[in-house]
């Protein structure tokens, strides 16, 4: 169920940046949503994020900042070590230059730069450019 709330979150930004609206509304949420959606802020893909009642079933509301072209969750799973995270993201992200590939380690849920650079492997959750 996790992947799935993480697919529709994900489904609903990308809808509201195409439509060019300035919020979207996330129900429901999760660890893992806000997780994402962390990443997305530090990266400079959204402006901001606020949780509302994260103890029931909650609400994010989401600034958007209209650089994000697609973002997705993986219905399956992927395993990656650490060393094949870069042939990975090469062969999933259409641009080369740009974009981020979310996966949960050991460590926590981080992009495939933070986790090649602590050199950890695990599981992608699903990427975004």
């Amino acid at each position: 169920m996790g992947r799935r709330v993480l697919s529709n979150a994900l489904s609903s930004i990308v809808n509201a940046e195409r439509r060019a609206k300035a919020t979207v509304q996330l129900q429901p949420i999760s660890a893992v949503v806000s997780s994402f959606l962390k990443i997305m802020k530090d990266r400079g893909y959204i402006k901001s994020f606020e949780v509302q009642d994260p103890h029931r079933v909650g609400k994010i509301t989401v600034e958007l900042q209209g650089r994000i072209k697609d973002c997705r969750a993986l219905m399956y799973r992927q395993d990656l070590k650490a060393r094949e995270i870069e042939h990975y993201r090469v062969r999933t992200l259409p641009t080369h230059q740009w974009g981020y590939v979310v996966m949960t380690t050991p460590e926590g849920i981080l992009d495939h730069e933070e986790a090649m650079k602590r050199n950890v492997g695990g599981q992608v959750l699903g990427y975004f450019h």
